[in-house]
């Protein structure tokens, strides 16, 4: 699994430490590729069998010690650049300088192509280290088929003890994460464009030699061709904290997050006040749908709405009014089977007693049709999954 991070990488320290939960010293903008390999079962094997979940927990360390990561060399050699420009057809010059976000690119197309799975930018929340990033990670490409790249910011991953002090200093690193975040919404979006040209291309003459005296029939058929050739979806996942970071990615100058990159996008669980956030939500752009889903029973947002400060105003991931952004559609899991208090309600736990939950996640990460699946609630504008 390859991760895209801020973090600071320390050779000296062991295992998933080596990514700490320092920013980069060049800067907080300054991104870095790791590969995690190992044993890529970690946290999912629980999800299938509860049972075993005292004995997961209790070799949980050890199965560790068997992960490996990797800081990928920053530049690429001109051979491997001419490797990728040859094996996908990039219209590039192998001799300017290209860097790991090309091999990342390449090496995660390719599994997409090869398996024909949804890819998902992942940007988690508040109080995450590495390994809980990683076994998310894990779970969510184990329950729904896809393909993971989890962009990590320093979140200080303190612990439940850690309060409101980390609490705080988390949303300092969000704040000063934003526009890492930018380049890395503008490095997939791209690359994803480098990547399909050849076949768009290919496409392009295909449609304009079946019909050449029609343009609208050539869109038609190019559109039949896209969908049959160029399939692989790329869709944007923020959970908690991670819409926070998201939010002030739409505040910069740079605000590369506000292109059309995403099939879909969804702000799960989002940590950030619901007032006024249809202005920045309605910055964002994608080809499919855009979700907000709502539990209002969740614990770790009224747990963080009784901080001090702005804090206190109603988180958008657990409050049910107010919910007038045109381009998103508010998803309401309030009172579903298995959700509960959940913060995170799109893991193993839930959905393996849910399979409404579970179905609107496997869909939503693989940007397929969910309307036939949501209930429209009129009275606060919410759809309820079906």
């Amino acid at each position: 699994m390859y991760f895209i991070t801020n973090r600071a990488y320390d050779n000296h320290l062991t295992g998933l430490d080596k990514l700490t939960k320092h920013p980069n010293p060049k800067g907080p903008n300054e991104l870095s590729a790791v590969k995690i390999t190992g044993n890529e079962s970690t946290g999912n094997e629980s999800t299938e069998n509860e049972s075993t979940e005292n004995e997961s927990t209790e070799n949980e360390s050890t199965e560790n010690e068997f992960l490996k990561i990797e800081l990928l060399d920053d530049q690429l050699s001109k051979e491997e650049v001419r490797r990728y420009k040859q094996e996908f057809n990039l219209p590039i010059d192998e001799d300017e300088p290209f860097y790991a976000s090309l091999k990342v690119a390449c090496e995660v197309f390719r599994e997409a192509k090869l398996k024909g799975k949804s890819v998902v930018l992942y940007v988690h929340g508040y109080n995450n280290d590495v390994k809980d990033i990683y076994e998310t990670a894990c779970e969510i490409e184990y329950l729904y088929d896809v393909i993971v790249v989890p962009f990590s910011w320093p979140a200080n991953g303190g612990g439940a003890m850690s309060g409101t002090l980390s609490y705080l200093a988390d949303k300092r690193d969000a704040r000063a994460s934003d526009d890492a975040l930018n380049r890395v919404i503008d490095i997939v979006g791209r690359y994803h464009r480098l990547l399909v040209q050849s076949t768009w291309n290919r496409l392009e003459v295909e449609a304009s030699n079946k019909y050449p005296e029609n343009p609208t029939k050539q869109r038609e058929y190019l559109a039949l061709l896209l969908e049959r050739y160029c399939d692989i979806s790329v869709n944007l996942f923020c959970h908690s904290m991670g819409n926070y970071v998201l939010k002030h990615a739409l505040k910069s100058t740079l605000a590369e997050s506000r292109q059309l990159v995403f099939d879909n996008i969804l702000l799960v669980a989002a940590d950030t006040n619901n007032e006024k956030h249809e202005e920045w939500v309605g910055e964002l752009r994608c080809r499919k749908s855009l979700y907000i889903t709502i539990n209002a029973d969740d614990f770790a947002l009224s747990w963080s709405r009784r901080k001090p400060g702005e804090e206190q105003k109603a988180r958008l991931g657990h409050y049910l009014r107010s919910l007038n952004a045109e381009n998103a559609l508010y998803i309401d899991f309030t009172n579903s089977k298995a959700v509960n208090r959940s913060h995170s309600y799109f893991d193993g736990d839930t959905v393996s007693r849910n399979k409404t939950v579970r179905r609107f996640f496997e869909k939503a990460f693989s940007a397929k049709n969910l309307l036939p699946y949501l209930e429209y609630q009129v009275h606060n504008n919410t759809y309820h999954p079906k």
